[in-house]
């Protein structure tokens, strides 16, 4: 992983906020095996690219309630203690990449 500003987070996450997200990702991970799967049946491809575009979709949901949390904690506390401008700089490239 490349270096970041903080090891850990500021406000760690919760119980309730760990299990939203985990459960969000199982799910995905289901959806990217129902995908393989309609990939060794030999289904239409239309049909695989839809679903396809709703793990896309999902992936890009998450990360936002992820950075919505980030930028509500760890940016928040950086600028509080005057380190704001490396952490806005360190989101920003992170949403470059996630917008690509």
């Amino acid at each position: 992983m490349e270096e970041t500003l903080h090891d850990h987070a500021v406000v760690p996450r919760t119980d309730e906020e760990k299990d939203k997200v985990l459960k969000r990702l199982k799910r995905i991970e289901g959806q990217v095996r129902g995908i393989q799967k309609m990939v060794e049946a030999d289904r239409y491809c239309v049909d695989i690219l839809v679903q396809i575009s709703a793990i896309q979709s999902a992936l890009k949901n998450v990360g936002y309630e992820v950075t919505e949390r980030h930028m509500k904690h760890c940016v928040a506390d950086a600028i509080s203690k005057g380190d704001g401008d490396d952490s806005i700089e360190e989101l920003m490239a992170v949403l470059k990449q996630f917008s690509k």
